[in-house]
C-alpha cells in the first residue's frame, strides 16, 4: 500500500487536552466566551501551541461528544450567553436568571433547558429588532451550509415539537421522508426551522471568532471526529442509503470494539455502520463534506478509531455486549485518496490505540499519518513495551493520558504496588509528584506533540475523570475550578516547554 499524500510535518509542541464545557464560564458548563478566551491566554503565556478538544457537535445519548445528533452541526449549549448579551441579541436582565455557578460538574438535568430558554428569547429578538448586517450574515451562513443545514434544521425543529423521542418514533411518512409529508411537516414548522438554522449560525459564528483568537496568539486547535454517528441523527434520518440499515430504517448491525483493556466484555456503542459501497459510489462525497467542515473546526482532526478505517467490529444489533461480532475490511485507503484529491493535505492524527493489526498500521503510515502514545499504558513490566517514553517516534502525538483514562494521579492511587513499582522504576521517581512526573516524561520525550489532559496539569485524583468507557451515565461533567489557571502553574508549564524544546515560536 502506498500513497502520493506527503506526511504533512508536525513541529515539536505541547498542548493541553480540555474540553470547552468544562471551562469555568458562568451558567453550569463551560462555553465559548471570556472563560475560552482566558484558556487560550494562558495556553500562549505557558508557551504551549496546542489546545485539544473533543467533538463539538451536538450530544445524544448520555451526553456523549461520540454520541451526537450531526456529524455537522454545533454543540448549543456552548454558545456563550454573554457575548449574545454584549451584540445586544440578549439584555443584561436576561441574564440574571443565569446562576453564578461554577460547581465542579455538569448537571446535564438542568443546563440544556436554562439554555435553551434564553437562546430561544435571543431569536425572538433577532427576528424583531436585528440590524440589516446581522441578518446578511445569517442568510449567506444558510446559503453556504445548506448541504447539511438544511436537513439538520428541520431533523432538529421536527425531534423538538416531538418532545426529543428518537425519529424512528415518528410518523412513518417522515420516518421515510416522503417528498410531499416533508414538504407540508417542514412548512408547517418554517420558523422553528429557521430557528434551529440561527442556533447554528450563533454556535458557528462564534467559534470561529474564538479560533481566529487562539490562531493568531499561535495556538492550533486539535479536534476530534468519531468514526461513526449516533442512530438518533440528522445523518442517519437524512441519508439512509449510506447506512446498513433494516427496511424499518433499525440499524441491522451496530458499531463497537471487543473486549480489550477498557473493558472485558468490550464496548457496544450503537452506532449505525457504514454501507461503504453506497459511499463508494457516490466517490465519498458525504465524508468530503465532513471533513470540510471539520476543517472549518479545526487546525488538526484526530481520528477517533482510526482502526475502523482498515477494519472495524461489527457487532449483531440484538446483542446485548460487544463480545459476539466480526471484523469487516473498511476502505480506508480508497477514502483517503478521495479526501487527499478533493481537499489537499489531510492534517490527521490517527487514534491507534486497542487492537492494530498489519492492515492499520500500513495504512496509517501510507499517508503520513502520525499514531498515538499513551504513557499510562506503558507499564506492564515489559521493557519492550511501546508506550514507554524511549521507544516513540519523532511522527506521533503522546499523551499522559486521555479522555477515556483515569487522570494520572488517579491511575497511579488505584494500581497494584507491583504497578508502582513498574512505574517509578521506568520513570525513575519516587512517585510523590506523579501527574507531572507524567508529564515531564511525556515533555521530554521524542514525539512532536505531547498532549495532557487539563486534569493532569492540576494533580487531580479520579474524582475529575471525564469518561469511563462503559458507564452509561455521569460521564463528560467535570469542570474546572475559575482559579485552576493560576501564574505560579503558568510559569511552570512555561518551563517545562522551554527545557524540552516545546516553546511555540509565534
Amino acid at each position: 500500500m502506498k500513497s502520493d499524500a506527503a506526511p504533512f510535518p508536525l513541529p515539536r509542541r505541547a498542548g493541553i487536552l480540555l474540553h470547552p464545557t468544562s471551562l469555568p464560564s458562568r451558567g453550569g458548563i463551560g462555553d465559548l466566551g471570556d472563560a475560552a478566551r482566558r484558556f487560550v491566554d494562558f495556553l500562549a503565556d505557558a508557551g504551549c501551541g496546542l489546545w485539544q478538544i473533543l467533538p463539538l457537535h451536538p450530544t445524544g445519548f448520555g451526553n456523549s461528544p461520540y454520541q451526537t445528533f450531526s456529524a455537522f452541526a454545533g454543540n448549543l449549549l456552548l454558545i456563550s450567553l454573554d457575548d449574545l448579551a454584549a451584540e445586544g441579541l440578549l439584555s443584561p436582565e436576561d441574564l440574571d436568571s443565569l446562576p453564578d455557578d461554577f460547581a465542579s460538574r455538569v448537571d446535564f438535568r438542568v443546563i440544556p433547558r436554562r439554555k435553551m430558554t434564553l437562546l430561544r428569547k435571543a431569536f425572538r429578538r433577532f427576528l424583531e429588532s436585528a440590524p440589516p448586517a446581522l441578518r446578511r450574515d445569517f442568510e449567506s451562513f444558510r446559503e453556504e451550509n445548506a448541504f447539511w443545514l438544511d436537513d439538520y434544521a428541520c431533523f432538529a425543529a421536527l425531534k423538538d415539537s416531538a418532545g426529543g423521542v428518537s425519529w424512528h418514533e415518528w410518523d412513518m411518512e417522515i420516518r421515510r421522508r416522503e417528498p410531499r409529508a416533508l414538504r407540508v411537516i417542514c412548512a408547517k414548522r418554517r420558523e422553528a426551522v429557521t430557528r434551529e438554522s440561527f442556533f447554528q449560525f450563533l454556535f458557528f459564528r462564534q467559534w470561529s471568532r474564538l479560533k481566529t483568537y487562539a490562531n493568531r496568539k499561535g495556538i492550533r486547535i486539535i479536534g476530534d471526529m468519531p468514526l461513526f454517528v449516533a442512530d438518533d441523527s440528522a445523518d442517519v434520518w437524512a441519508n439512509p442509503r449510506l447506512f446498513a440499515l433494516d427496511g424499518e430504517g433499525n440499524p441491522r448491525f451496530v458499531a463497537g470494539v471487543p473486549p480489550d483493556y477498557f473493558s472485558p466484555t468490550g464496548q457496544r456503542w450503537g452506532n449505525p455502520l457504514y454501507r461503504w459501497d453506497a459511499h463508494e459510489a457516490e466517490s465519498y462525497a458525504w465524508w468530503i463534506s465532513r471533513v470540510r467542515v471539520a476543517l472549518r473546526l479545526a487546525d488538526y482532526i484526530r481520528l477517533d478509531h482510526f482502526r475502523g478505517f482498515a477494519g472495524y467490529w461489527e457487532i449483531p444489533a440484538d446483542s446485548p455486549t460487544a463480545e459476539r461480532g466480526r471484523w469487516r475490511d473498511a476502505p480506508g485507503e480508497s477514502l483517503f485518496r478521495a479526501l487527499h484529491e478533493a481537499l489537499g493535505s489531510l492534517p490527521f492524527l490517527a487514534e491507534d490505540l486497542g487492537v492494530i493489526t498489519p492492515d492499520v498500521v500500513a495504512l496509517r503510515d501510507s499517508f503520513g499519518f502520525p499514531g498515538m502514545r499513551v504513557l499510562q499504558f506503558a507499564f506492564s513490566g515489559d521493557e519492550a513495551n511501546p508506550f514507554l517514553p524511549r521507544y516513540y517516534p519523532e511522527h506521533c502525538v503522546a499523551y499522559t493520558g486521555t479522555h477515556d483514562n483515569d487522570t494520572a494521579r488517579g491511575w497511579y492511587d488505584s494500581a497494584s504496588e507491583w504497578e508502582k513499582d513498574v512505574c517509578r522504576r521506568a520513570l525513575s521517581v519516587d512517585g510523590s509528584d506523579i501527574a507531572w512526573d507524567f508529564i515531564r516524561a511525556v515533555w521530554r520525550s521524542r514525539a512532536a506533540f505531547a498532549i495532557a489532559p487539563m486534569q493532569d496539569i492540576l494533580s487531580l485524583g479520579s474524582d475529575a475523570r471525564m469518561n469511563y468507557p462503559g458507564k452509561a451515565e455521569g460521564n463528560w461533567e467535570w469542570r474546572m475550578s475559575p482559579a485552576a489557571l493560576s501564574e505560579s502553574l503558568g510559569e511552570k508549564l512555561l518551563s517545562l516547554n522551554r527545557e524540552t524544546g516545546r516553546e511555540k515560536t509565534a
